[in-house]
């Protein structure tokens, strides 16, 4: 009989008879707290545990800090050891066409792992809007990207090493302001809203194909710029919250479209994504670059429940842009204007109204380690504490504009200017 050693087997052995433990090899296995896959993170909620993150910080802080060719508003997504995000340049005044860029870049250090340029037309829109302000999303397999102009709409879907595996063209996109809306995922689909000054629609594609799966025709009235998220409660089917101000608020089944209850339309136009705290859905529109309306609405009626399971209305210090954040049980929403107010979720009462920016504010907050952490449009990131008592942590300056929401993983935060990619470690 051979007898075979293994000196690996002997060392592990031998460690743990000394009482050591030993972890195994990742082997490029990712973990969670390594990826933030879409807008504003797991299902859209904004909320980080990612501990050592400063509150007060200067450009010698950053690990990195690289310039992005053009502009961009949408955010970076990370999945493990690679990081995504997109940017719009023109091409040149003689065919006046843009430019849609996508970057797939290491978030350890920023460098380029590669890149792909896309051609579109020249279009109108907002002056605070970009021909890059959809971010993208990923299941770790496939990422899934859209862009728009006026005479079309599309969806592609990308290996995560850049080879295209499919594009749908979805018709023309006429709005008053451009495209900004986000694909969400949700199982075996990837799932964008259409709502535009034209026929409008929820769309359902397979993942892997591509193929169409379910389309549901929306009301028309002003484009909406709200990106959807998906409740999930426990012994209760899933739904997908879609927002718009010819639609309001509207509950579905994920896997079929089917409409399972609706509110009455917004006065207002809707661009802050959908969130749900304390068991209700929260909703805003505004316009003007002020928020109008914020409905807190009962997600377990059927059909019109605009007279039945709206809880309560709130019409003072409303996010209009920014969407707004749920932690610690209570509400919090970051107004345009830089007035932060934290909220009763249950009752829609003000706990604490504060100003922290003198300048306007299109990114939307996040929570990391129960703080709040937010851009204004000058690029100065205003840290608050997420509790009943207001507390200013800290103001500190990005160096350029910015109008995108930040993005956490792998130990890292990372903030989208609009000519640069920063990233900020955690400190141990």
């Amino acid at each position: 009989m051979i007898i075979r050693f293994d000196c690996r087997s002997f060392l592990k052995l031998s460690l743990l008879a000394l009482g050591l433990v030993i972890l195994p090899a990742s082997h490029g296995e990712v973990k969670a707290q390594d990826n933030w896959t879409r807008f504003r993170g797991p299902n859209g909620t904004g909320i980080s545990d990612l501990k050592g993150v400063p509150t007060k910080f200067s450009a010698e802080d950053f690990a990195w800090d690289i310039e992005l060719p053009g502009i961009g508003h949408g955010s970076p997504i990370i999945w493990g050891d690679q990081l995504f995000v997109t940017s719009a340049t023109q091409t040149g005044e003689q065919d006046g066409g843009e430019q849609r860029l996508l970057f797939c870049l290491n978030p350890a250090n920023g460098k380029e792992i590669w890149s792909l340029k896309l051609g579109f037309n020249t279009s109108h829109k907002h002056v605070k809007n970009s021909f890059a302000s959809s971010t993208p999303c990923t299941d770790g397999k496939l990422l899934f990207v859209a862009f728009a102009d006026e005479q079309k709409l599309i969806l592609d879907a990308y290996t995560l090493d850049g080879e295209k595996k499919w594009r749908r063209i979805l018709g023309a996109f006429t709005s008053q302001h451009g495209f900004g809306v986000s694909p969400i995922l949700y199982k075996n689909l990837v799932i964008l809203p259409k709502d535009m000054m034209g026929s409008s629609s929820i769309m359902a594609f397979d993942q892997q194909t591509g193929d169409s799966v379910w389309t549901i025709p929306r009301k028309v009235r002003k484009t909406s710029y709200a990106t959807p998220m998906i409740l999930e409660r426990p012994g209760k089917p899933d739904q997908l919250i879609t927002v718009s101000g010819a639609s309001g608020i509207t509950g579905h089944d994920p896997l079929t479209g089917e409409e399972l209850w609706t509110t009455a339309e917004f006065p207002k136009r809707t661009v802050a994504s959908p969130i749900v705290a304390a068991g209700n859905i929260i909703a805003t529109d505004g316009g003007g670059g002020k928020g109008f309306d914020l409905w807190a609405v009962s997600p377990d009626g059927t059909g019109d429940v605009t007279n039945t399971h709206i809880k309560y209305k709130r019409t003072k210090e409303l996010p209009y842009v920014p969407t707004p954040l749920y932690v610690n049980e209570l509400l919090f929403l970051w107004s345009d204007k830089g007035i932060v107010s934290c909220v009763d979720p249950v009752a829609g009462k003000n706990i604490w109204t504060q100003r922290v920016s003198k300048t306007d504010v299109s990114s939307s907050p996040i929570c990391i380690d129960g703080n709040i952490y937010c851009p204004d449009e000058d690029g100065n990131v205003a840290v608050v504490a997420a509790s009943k008592e207001f507390q200013l942590l800290g103001t500190s300056s990005l160096g350029d504009p910015s109008h995108a929401t930040p993005s956490v993983a792998g130990g890292r935060v990372f903030f989208r200017t609009f000519n640069r990619l920063i990233c900020l470690e955690a400190k141990p």
